[in-house]
């Protein structure tokens, strides 16, 4: 028998929550078989079995948050003579309350009402009691019949549930009635730690944005000509691989953007560690280029392709998405012409950079199409004046638009 721990993605982690489990009790697994999902205030990630056998016990239900090194499942080393319906376990929390947890249903049937003597985690007992909530009228989805969080939160939904009104703890805001034709659904852990951060932002930085309009024609000749050389080499010659080796470059020359405020210190940081944003389905990751200012275009290429494509598959580690002293996001890929993007703690600034779409455009006083973008600096007022942003802004521009081809 062998204990599956809660892990520490980072040093700075002291909790996680479980979003997902791919196996349940009585599953046969591989060691380093995906096994369950977590997320952690910096990253989603998939965590690996550490043996092969049975899962004999799941501890923690989805939805649920514990610290570091907690156990929340166990597996046995015999895989011989199992099925997908394995023995009823019952939660050591139930063992040890003398509550006796109610048998695993056999297959194809209906899963038992949960009742006063189903074992609750801590969790979902405070939102029972917050609450005024009969058992009775809830149906457990977890192993054994037992409630989770995701229950309760669907039982509350429930058109035609009222909330008891002699209950203080129990009042919730008017954004809807009983029998609205609406659809309630609970925040995910990442977009609540999301929803966090920015808040947490605007409260601290003083936001202001400037704007400036860059011709990407010699980048995008560039890039056409050197396009399948890159590729040869295992690299994809993109248009942000060139925005992010300008950026570097310029925030070595302008460091107050590549700074953070504490209290009333500047702290100018000596490393360029790029934030590349990252668009999932559940929400926004920003995994970092650690000394980007130090890498060749093509090592930029392979770098952004690579933690790209971790973030998608929850593969990142906590180191990816730390210590990161500058952002880009990139409304433009879904066609954004600009955005005026949040800053991310406890940096100073952040560019948004906006599609690259052919345009009218005068130049030495000829109409003529150019592929143009609109790149918006984003910084903190507490730091960056804005005649600091401009400069940033206007060598940015020079960068891109007379971009040296030696760098290819």
């Amino acid at each position: 028998m062998s204990d599956v721990l809660m892990p520490q993605m980072g040093e700075s982690i002291a909790e996680g929550t479980i979003v997902r489990w791919m196996k349940g009790v009585g599953d046969t697994v591989d060691k380093d078989e995906p096994l369950f999902e977590i997320s952690t205030d910096k990253v989603d990630a998939e965590i690996p079995s550490p043996d092969a056998g049975v899962i004999t016990e799941i501890r923690v239900l989805e939805g649920e948050t514990v610290p570091v090194h907690t156990v929340v499942a166990t597996i046995s080393g015999s895989t011989a003579g199992t099925g997908t319906s394995g023995p009823a376990v019952v939660p050591p929390a139930a063992v040890s309350t003398g509550i006796a947890a109610p048998p695993v249903p056999p297959v194809g049937r209906e899963r038992p009402v949960a009742s006063e003597s189903v074992f609750l985690s801590p969790v979902v007992k405070k939102m029972v009691a917050a609450h005024g909530l009969d058992l009775t009228g809830i149906t457990g989805s977890g192993a054994a019949g037992r409630i989770t969080k995701r229950d309760v939160d669907t039982y509350l939904a429930g058109p035609a549930k009222v909330v008891p009104a002699a209950t203080p703890a129990a009042v919730r805001p008017a954004l809807y009635q009983p029998g609205d034709d609406v659809r309630v659904e609970k925040m995910s852990v990442m977009r609540r730690k999301i929803a966090d951060h920015m808040l947490t932002s605007l409260r601290t930085s003083a936001h202001i944005y400037s704007t400036y309009e860059i011709d990407f024609g010699r980048v995008a000749d560039l890039r056409k000509a050197h396009k399948a050389r890159y590729e040869a080499d295992g690299a994809n010659l993109t248009y942000t691989a060139f925005i992010a080796q300008a950026v570097a470059a310029t925030l070595r020359e302008c460091p107050y953007a590549n700074a953070s405020v504490d209290g009333d210190q500047i702290v100018f940081r000596n490393e360029i560690n790029l934030g590349i944003a990252v668009a999932l389905e559940q929400g926004l990751i920003v995994p970092v280029i650690r000394n980007a200012d130090r890498k060749a275009l093509k090592d930029l290429c392979v770098s952004i392709s690579d933690l790209a494509q971790r973030a998608r598959n929850k593969q990142l580690k906590v180191e990816d998405v730390e210590g990161g002293t500058f952002t880009i996001t990139n409304p433009g890929i879904f066609g954004g012409i600009w955005g005026l993007p949040i800053i991310s703690q406890p940096q100073v600034a952040i560019l948004a950079v906006g599609s690259i779409d052919k345009r009218a455009v005068v130049i030495d006083d000829e109409v003529v199409v150019r592929p143009m973008a609109y790149f918006t600096l984003g910084y903190d007022h507490r730091l960056v004046d804005g005649a600091d942003g401009g400069r940033f802004l206007q060598a940015l521009k020079r960068r891109l638009e007379d971009y040296d081809e030696t760098q290819l």
